[in-house]
């Protein structure tokens, strides 16, 4: 299973924007167990946290100007928000870069790690770190869908359920086009499911 993963994501071709466009920077990682049953790794955001408090997402943030290139700003704020030294992560390839709600160019990128770290969680940033077997997004099981009119296309993003933890937003993405990738998912974010319902409209 490791080794159809990393051939997928090394031979993968995201789309990823220049660096030179309008958008403040920033990256996430994407951290996957070293593990026969691949888990994938996330995090809970602190509630108070100004944007995108209380919401699940892989650990990242913006870019430092002392960062080289954004694999160092993932792997900078894994270690600053869950403890997990950059010298564990075997970074693998990039997935295709987005544009936040709040107007950051976010690209994110794969890395396996060990199938067993103590994590540490920044407290004034994380709330709790969990990690979800990846084939659980295999077969889509979302409990509602969102529809985005994001850059002049309309998205329609699952929101998932695990347990306690609500995945959606951006880190759906992210995981929808991860699980189409390495499983052939077939997940198609610019079509709605078959049980969306369009919102009515006043006349």
């Amino acid at each position: 299973m490791l080794d159809d993963l990393l051939h997928r994501i090394r031979g993968y071709s995201p789309h990823l924007l220049h660096a030179d466009c309008a958008y403040p920077e920033a990256a996430v990682l994407v951290p996957i167990t070293r593990s026969d049953e691949p888990e994938v790794v996330l995090t809970l955001r602190a509630s108070g946290l100004s944007t995108h408090g209380g919401e699940v997402a892989f650990p990242g943030g913006r870019r430092d100007p002392e960062d080289l290139d954004l694999i160092r700003t993932a792997l900078r704020e894994a270690e600053e928000e869950i403890g997990l030294p950059p010298g564990l992560v075997e970074v693998v390839g990039p997935l295709s870069t987005l544009i936040s709600l709040h107007g950051i160019q976010v690209t994110p990128y794969v890395g396996l790690v060990p199938d067993f770290v103590d994590y540490r969680a920044n407290d004034g940033e994380i709330a709790a770190v969990f990690a979800v077997p990846l084939a659980f997004f295999r077969e889509d099981p979302r409990e509602t869908t969102h529809r985005i009119d994001y850059f002049g296309r309309s998205w329609y993003v699952p929101s998932y359920r695990y347990g306690e933890y609500k995945i959606w937003g951006l880190t759906a993405i992210m995981l929808v086009e991860l699980v189409n990738l390495v499983y052939d998912a077939g997940i198609d974010l610019h079509r709605p499911p078959a049980h969306f319902k369009q919102p009515s409209e006043n006349v």
